[in-house]
This record gives structure tokens, C-alpha cells and sequence, in this order.
């Protein structure tokens, strides 16, 4: 599925929605562009299993309405106070905060209306519906903010990786496990979520290191974590370190992948590693 058709499946699942200032707000977050990797991701492990990456796109949409809903609400001024959003205005500053708030809750909770209204056997829309949940429900992303935004002034590596593996790394596990699910390979499942693991903690190193070198304007997002005076991989590690830990954190999950049985894993490692080289 290309990117394209998945922008009009986006706009679709908006339009199922009841026109109001909150659906215009979620459309707004959710249509605003950005990187689809979670989605992009799920579609590679499809293909990697010989399955029609088409049989996954609710899922995929699911994921990204639930992403989107992560970052409208974590750009709140209660939050991270971001002003600045995949090269747009934040969704409160574009509407209003409690406006926001709704958008928010309006994704994640749509992303299950999707989820329960698509084309998979029911089988496999309930195995999705817990794993989406499970990875951004309380023991997951969302035990990710609430270990963000209680740190410390000294934290430790080992209490930064905690943080980027609930935070990051439970929704970028939740689309390779997803897939493999869709694929017919449960028993992946939990490999899958190692490999996300790893993934997400080098993706999460990598937005470290961009927060530093880049503007926001080329970032496409604001750098509030260097104006929040937040404790990231760059300041407890350096930069010089961080980047060999992202590598070796993209090496490490790209290793796991290759030792999954019956996937072939080619194309998702071409993926990998062209966002390893992201600049944005």
C-alpha cells in the first residue's frame, strides 16, 4: 500500500466521523502529514511474510490515530508545551486547548471503531485490538509519559532506557507485532516485540540527536527538550555516544529481525536503515 492511498484512508476514516470542532481537529492532527513509520512498518513485515500489505491498513490507520492522539496530548502545555508539529502549529495552539484534549481522545478512541469495523477475521481484529492496547495502555506508552514526566534531575542510562522502552518502543513494537498477527505468525509475536524494542530505543536516541543538531523549523517540531531542560540520551550519554548506541540499538533489532524464522527480511532492513539516516 503506498503512502498516498493510505493519506485517502486516513481522510476516509475522518469522514465516518460526526462533523464538529473536534473531528476538524483530529482530521488536522491526523492528515497533517509526518514520517508514517509505525503504519510503513507494519505493511514491510506483510510483505516480508508474503501477505498483501492491504489486509493490514485498518490496522495501520488504527496506529496512527493512536500515535497522533499520543502527540496531541503530549504536546499540551501540561506536557511538553510544544507550539510546533510536523511543520504545523500544534493542535492547541491551531485550536484551543480543551479542544485538543477532545482530538486527543477522539483518535484513540476511533482507532478501536476501526480496528472492530475492518476487513480482518475477528480472531485477528481482538489479537490487534489487544495488542494496540496493551502496547499504549497504561503498562505501556502511557506508563512511558508517566516515567517521562516524574524524572528526576540524575537519572541513570538504565533509567533513560526504561523510559524510551515504554515511551517509544511499545508503539513501534505494536505494528510489527500487529503484522505478524495479520500474517498468520503469532508465534513471532513476542520476537517481534524484542525487535521493537530495539528499534524504538534507537529511534528515540536518534530524535535525541536531532533535538540537538537541528532547528525546529528543519526538525519540522519544536526542540522543547532542550527549552524543558529534559534529561535525553545527548545530555546523559554526549552525542559522540549516543549515536554509536543508536547504531548499535538499530544493529540490535535489525539482528533480531533476521533471525525470525520464514520472513524475509531484506526490504524491512532497506526500511531501517533509510530511517537511520532520517534528518528529520
Amino acid at each position: 500500500m503506498t503512502i498516498p492511498e493510505f493519506e485517502k484512508l486516513l481522510e476516509s476514516c475522518m469522514d465516518a466521523v460526526t462533523p464538529s470542532r473536534t473531528e476538524e481537529a483530529m482530521r488536522y492532527s491526523l492528515t497533517a502529514g509526518g514520517k508514517r513509520i509505525r503504519p510503513l512498518l507494519l505493511f514491510e513485515v506483510l510483505k516480508g511474510y508474503g501477505a498483501d500489505p492491504a489486509k493490514g491498513k485498518e490496522a495501520a490507520a488504527a496506529l496512527e490515530m493512536i500515535h497522533t492522539y499520543s502527540l496531541i496530548h503530549d504536546d499540551l502545555p501540561a506536557m511538553d508545551n510544544d507550539d510546533l508539529r510536523r511543520g504545523v502549529p500544534t493542535c492547541h495552539k491551531q485550536f484551543d486547548e480543551a479542544t485538543a484534549i477532545l482530538a486527543g481522545d477522539g483518535l484513540l478512541t476511533q482507532a478501536f471503531v476501526t480496528l472492530a469495523n475492518s476487513s480482518l477475521t475477528p480472531q485477528q481484529a481482538v489479537s490487534c485490538m489487544k495488542i494496540l492496547s496493551e502496547m499504549a495502555g497504561a503498562d505501556g506508552m502511557i506508563l512511558g509519559q508517566t516515567l517521562d514526566i516524574a524524572e528526576e534531575t540524575k537519572l541513570t542510562w538504565e533509567d533513560l532506557v526504561r523510559v524510551h522502552r515504554y515511551k517509544t518502543g511499545c508503539l513501534l513494537s505494536a505494528p510489527l507485532m500487529m503484522a505478524a498477527v495479520i500474517a498468520g505468525h503469532e508465534d513471532a509475536v513476542e520476537t517481534w516485540h524484542e525487535a521493537g524494542n530495539a528499534l524504538g530505543l534507537a529511534f528515540q536516541i536518534q530524535d535525541d540527536i536531532l533535538d540537538v543538531e537541528l532547528t525546529a523549523e528543519e526538525f519540522g517540531k519544536s526542540n522543547s527538550d532542550e527549552k524543558n531542560d529534559k534529561i535525553t540520551s545527548v545530555t546523559v550519554l554526549g552525542i559522540e555516544t549516543a549515536k554509536t548506541e543508536m547504531a548499535r540499538q538499530y544493529q540490535r533489532g535489525l539482528d533480531t529481525v533476521r533471525s525470525i524464522r520464514g520472513f524475509d527480511s531484506e526490504s524491512f532492513a532497506a526500511m531501517v536503515e533509510a530511517i537511520q539516516k532520517r534528518r528529520k
